[in-house]
């Protein structure tokens, strides 16, 4: 008998009433690992309800208690660290050392979340104008709604979101992603059980599009925090927002690198391996469009050919295994029709990896490394998020031509450029539309302490996840001004301005 998994309301697992069940599969095998909910509208506003109903409490509480429980959590999730990863990897297919680093990548934003007595500071000035003081303070907005995507189960709802909203005393009520919840369901309980928050704090409800739209119109969330295709992001945002509420949406991505004559080639397409296969393309910093200068490019095509063939394609929690699968049957489908379109595009296509067999996993979701050449402008396989290991070849004749190429994207969420001249270098960071800019990085992606910065069509909101950005977003300004009475003001007539404005 599969297991049908719960939603959590107040610190408690419930059955839901829903006759619509979602299936989470094992990526390297096929196999059926449980079933979750798609709760009713009943039940996502009884989570909304519930971190509605806590948030006069946790907001209350001191900065110092919040600040000593996000050090105690901090340590549950390292304590768990090897657990939550092999878990992060059989759901989503991920191989161990990607699925760890998913899994440090929510501890690191809750590491930063310790810091909460300095990162929530205000400021404050005396004597503004005469006898008169002003203070700002940052202060919470109340419940916070995560709307999770399936591609970083640990990191996004529990780093992401999870850690800055609750260090400066929001509520959360997450939708995690159908495909992939395991992971963010097995951390609420760790969270509750030997993190000891109170009840209500977190909640967490799976669900579909449909229901998911509460959050988008229920006054008692005041913002939206979403990850996903820019094409949701954008009615999140445009609905989200009309309806009073702060917004923040991390949309698509195509990055680009752009590959300059005068790299080091060995360890630039090292590095370009890593960052266009790693996690399988799912990821929304992969860097899957290679811009090459032309004089090198049969020579860099050539060495990622001989190094994307030697990658060992297998089971995701086999610790040889350097690409995992793909997260379900039907994203396999969508890889495999996006590399059939490529070919019918004209594009060249120099490595197929969509006929690839893994011995004993047959039923598993695996793709190979794929390589396309030659993609010229107007191929949609050049422009489109693939979310597969899918690697495109545009050729250039020069710099320029390279970085008006990958400025012409609609999407500006990271870009990098491998080369050893500082000129290039400097120029390329000054001029690129990109969000997150690499050089000689292919993962440009900062730590916690720096906001995850994308541009243009990836990125919609004022104040992106992480850093003092993230913080930002989690609080508004409060400021006030205060003044006290004297024997000799007691007399003073009070003007427009009551003194706070003050000139010669």
């Amino acid at each position: 008998m599969v297991e049908r998994k719960k939603y959590c309301i107040n610190g408690e697992w419930l059955e839901s009433k829903t006759d619509r069940w979602m299936p989470v599969t094992d990526s390297s095998t096929g196999a059926l690992l449980a079933e979750v909910p798609c709760c009713t509208v009943d039940e996502v506003e009884a989570a909304i309800a519930s971190a509605d109903a806590a948030f006069p409490m946790w907001s209350q509480m001191s900065l110092s208690r919040r600040t000593q429980m996000m050090f105690k959590w901090r340590n549950v999730l390292t304590n768990h660290l090897e657990e939550l990863t092999l878990l992060c990897a059989k759901e989503l297919g991920k191989t161990l050392a990607e699925a760890r680093g998913d899994v440090v990548k929510a501890i690191e934003p809750t590491e930063f979340a310790c810091a909460a007595p300095f990162i929530s500071q205000g400021n404050a000035s005396l004597q503004v104008t005469t006898g008169y003081d002003t203070a700002t303070y940052r202060v919470p907005l109340g419940v916070i709604a995560g709307i999770v995507p399936f591609n970083f189960p640990a990191m996004i709802p529990w780093g992401w979101m999870v850690p800055l909203a609750i260090a400066m005393g929001n509520t959360v009520v997450l939708k995690a992603a159908s495909p992939t919840p395991l992971t963010a369901m097995r951390i609420l309980e760790l969270f509750y059980n030997e993190g000891g928050f109170p009840k209500g704090v977190v909640n967490l409800v799976t669900c579909s599009r449909k229901e998911a739209e509460i959050f988008l119109t229920d006054p008692r969330v005041k913002a939206v925090s979403f990850v996903g295709t820019s094409t949701v992001g954008k009615h999140i945002y445009s609905v989200a927002s009309s309806n009073g509420k702060r917004v923040q949406v991390q949309g698509e991505a195509k990055n680009h690198a752009l590959v300059l004559e005068d790299c080091d080639l060995e360890s630039s397409t090292r590095a370009i391996i890593n960052s266009t296969y790693g996690c399988a393309g799912m990821r929304c910093m992969a860097l899957p469009v290679i811009v090459v200068q032309e004089s090198i490019a049969d020579d860099f095509v050539t060495l990622l050919k001989e190094k994307a063939m030697a990658l060992r394609v297998g089971c995701a929690y086999d610790p040889e295994t350097q690409l995992g699968p793909v997260v379900s049957a039907e994203h396999k489908k969508s890889v495999c029709e996006w590399i059939a379109k490529g070919i019918e595009e004209g594009a060249e296509l120099v490595l197929d990896g969509r006929d690839i067999k893994v011995p004993g996993f047959e039923n598993g979701f695996f793709v190979g490394p794929t390589i396309f050449d030659n993609v010229k402008p107007g191929m949609s396989v050049g422009e489109k998020e693939i979310f597969g290991p899918v690697t495109i070849i545009k050729r250039v004749k020069d710099f320029e031509e390279g970085l008006a190429l990958m400025n012409a994207s609609p999407y500006a969420n990271g870009s990098v450029i491998f080369t050893q001249s500082g000129y290039y270098a400097r120029e390329f960071e000054m001029r690129t539309d990109g969000g997150m800019v690499g050089i000689n990085v292919g993962i440009p992606v900062p730590t916690a302490y720096f906001p995850f910065s994308g541009n243009k069509e990836s990125f919609y909101g004022d104040q992106h996840v992480l850093g003092i950005d993230g913080v930002r977003f989690y609080t508004r300004a409060k400021t006030v001004t205060k003044h006290w009475y004297s024997e000799k003001s007691k007399t003073k007539t009070v003007d427009t301005w009551e003194g706070t404005v003050e000139r010669i």
